[in-house]
């Protein structure tokens, strides 16, 4: 009898019960290659919402695998691990978020309410909990201690023209400060959100270091020693350099662009 109960149970039970997280995150991977596409000469992309949609099946599998992980199946991976685990559910919740709405939908603050935004909207399970977008990225990605890691603001995806730009890859451990690198610097390489000003003398930037100018100052001091490692990517006059690299440009904020960022 032991032994038909203990046969009807392993029949029964889900395959996440016995089978490793993925942490290639394939299913993402092949999604973002195929419906992510590089513009600006590659320092922005636009996201082919119509083609996820075609794919949702794709997608949802992927979220529910997300979903499935416990916490105690997190907390045994190395940190690397969790922060492309974490990366990658923001934004591909992101875009399941999206096609809730899509075609319809211009902007991401068009899911939002007069009292609650979008990225407080509880729309999935993660870690065993109900969550929205602000918990992961501010309740885990950000939490103190957690990571420390300001290049997240150009990894985490706010589907937006204004946002540093959604891969074409997942995130993925072995390869993760690498690609926090390239990240940062596609962004700062788009002189339509970010640049030095011969004119004026300052550097001219996007929003995102208004917003979360403590996570760039508690790594390198201010905004503007955060900036001066990537002088060569906001001005192209080596003086104009040396400026950015000396911190005496003084950063002004541009405004944000957040219409969809769709290639349709």
């Amino acid at each position: 009898m032991k032994k038909i109960l203990l046969t009807l149970l392993v029949i029964l039970l889900p395959v996440s019960a016995f089978a490793a997280f993925d942490h290639s995150h394939a299913q993402w991977d092949t999604l973002t290659k195929k419906h992510v596409v590089w513009v600006a000469g590659g320092h922005a992309s636009q996201v082919d919402y119509n083609g996820f949609k075609a794919d949702r099946k794709e997608l949802k599998n992927y979220l529910d695998g997300l979903s499935a992980v416990t916490q105690s199946e997190y907390d045994g991976w190395s940190k690397s691990q969790k922060l492309a685990f974490l990366l990658n559910a923001y934004n591909a919740f992101t875009v399941e978020l999206i096609l809730t709405e899509y075609p319809e939908v211009k902007s991401i603050k068009d899911l939002g309410s007069v009292i609650r935004s979008p990225w407080k909207k509880k729309f999935f399970t993660l870690l065993g909990k109900e969550r929205g977008l602000d918990d992961v990225e501010h309740g885990m990605i950000r939490a103190p201690g957690a990571f420390d890691e300001p290049r997240i603001h150009m990894a985490a995806n706010c589907a937006s023209i204004g946002c540093p730009a959604l891969r074409d890859d997942a995130f993925v451990a072995d390869k993760l400060d690498g690609q926090l690198e390239n990240s940062v610097v596609r962004f700062l390489s788009d002189r339509s959100r970010n640049r030095f000003n011969p004119q004026s003398g300052k550097l001219e930037v996007s929003r995102i270091f208004d917003w979360y100018g403590k996570d760039f100052a508690a790594r390198a001091g201010s905004v503007e020693a955060w900036l001066a490692k990537y002088a060569e990517k906001l001005a192209e006059d080596p003086k104009h350099q040396q400026l950015v690299r000396d911190k005496k440009a003084k950063a002004d904020f541009l405004d944000y662009d957040w219409k969809l960022n769709d290639t349709n």
